[in-house]
C-alpha cells in the first residue's frame, strides 16, 4: 500500500483530527482571552469591594476559568470528564494528605479572607512579626515591617496566633510613666503631667486623662499617665510628650533617678556571729 493509499484510508480521521486540534487551539485562545478579561472585572470591582478579597478572588476566577477551558478540550477529544473529575477528585485526596499544612494555610487563608481581622494598609503583628498588610493569598500573608522588609508569612501561622491590629480603631490610649525620686514631691510630679497633657491639643478630652501612682519601685516613685489619642496621631504624640518630660521634671526640682542599691556592711567580728548563727539554726 503506497502513501497515496494510505493518505485516502485515514484522510477522515486526520481531517477529524485536525479539526479538533483547531478547535482546541481556538478554545485556548478563547480561554486566555476570558481569563484577561475575568481579572479585569474582578478588579473593577474594587471599588465595592475590600482590597484585601481581591487578589484571592481574582485568582480564583482565573483558575477557575482555565479549567472549565481544559475540561471543554478534554470533551472535544472524546475524553470522559466525569470519570476524570471523579480521579481528579481521588488524587485531590492523597495530593491533600501529602499537603497538609499546605492546605492548612489554604484554609486558614479562606477564614482570614471571611472574617477579616485585619485589611491590607493595616498594621498588624502575631507572635514577634509585625508589619503592615500587603496582600493576602491563598498561601501568605505578605507584609512589609517598619524598617522596610516583606514578609511572607504563612497563613496558618498568622491565625494560629493571638492577632493585635494597630489600625482598625479609631482611637488608642497613650500611657507614659515618669520616674521620680523617693525625695520628691509626688504633687509636683502629677502637676508636670497635667501640664503636658494641657500644652497637647491633640490628646481627646474623652475619655478623660488619668493620672495615678503606678509602683514604688527600688529605686523611683513611679507616675502614671493614660490619655487618649487618634490612632493616626498616636506616635507623634507620644515621642513629642516623652522629649518635653525630662525638661518639665528638672524645671520643677524633680529628679529621674538611677537604679540604685543599698549596701550593709558589718565588721568581721559581727559577721563572725551572724553566720555561726545561722549555721546553728
Amino acid at each position: 500500500m503506497d502513501f497515496n493509499q494510505l493518505l485516502e484510508q485515514y484522510a477522515p480521521q486526520l481531517m477529524a483530527l485536525a479539526f479538533k486540534v483547531g478547535v482546541s487551539i481556538a478554545i485556548l485562545i478563547v480561554t486566555w482571552i476570558a481569563a484577561g478579561l475575568a481579572r479585569r472585572a474582578v478588579g473593577r470591582l474594587s471599588s465595592k469591594l475590600d482590597a484585601t478579597l481581591i487578589p484571592v478572588l481574582s485568582n480564583i476566577v482565573v483558575w477557575g476559568v482555565y479549567i472549565v477551558g481544559l475540561l471543554v478540550i478534554l470533551d472535544r477529544f472524546g475524553v470522559n470528564t466525569t470519570s476524570l473529575v471523579a480521579l481528579l477528585g481521588a488524587a485531590g485526596i492523597a495530593v491533600g494528605l501529602a499537603l497538609k499544612d499546605t492546605l492548612q494555610n489554604i484554609a486558614a487563608g479562606f477564614i482570614l479572607l471571611g472574617l477579616r481581622p485585619f485589611r491590607v494598609g493595616e498594621l498588624i503583628q502575631f507572635g514577634d512579626t509585625m508589619g503592615t498588610v500587603v496582600e493576602v493569598g491563598l498561601f501568605t500573608t505578605q507584609l512589609d515591617t517598619v524598617d522596610g522588609l516583606r514578609i511572607s508569612a504563612p497563613n496558618s501561622n498568622v491565625w494560629g496566633q493571638n492577632l493585635i491590629n494597630f489600625s482598625r480603631n479609631a482611637t488608642r490610649r497613650l500611657e507614659i510613666i515618669a520616674s521620680i525620686a523617693y525625695g520628691d514631691d509626688i504633687e509636683t510630679g502629677m502637676a508636670v503631667l497635667r501640664r503636658l497633657v494641657a500644652e497637647e491639643p491633640r490628646i481627646l478630652p474623652e475619655p478623660e486623662p488619668a493620672y495615678a501612682v503606678r509602683a514604688l519601685a527600688d529605686s523611683s516613685v513611679n507616675l502614671h499617665l493614660r490619655a487618649w489619642a487618634r490612632n493616626d496621631e498616636y506616635w507623634d504624640i507620644y515621642w513629642g510628650m516623652m522629649k518635653k518630660l525630662k525638661p518639665a521634671l528638672e524645671a520643677e526640682g524633680l529628679t529621674i533617678p538611677f537604679p540604685q542599691r543599698e549596701l550593709h556592711i558589718v565588721s568581721q567580728p559581727e559577721g563572725k556571729k551572724v553566720l555561726e548563727k545561722l549555721q546553728n539554726e
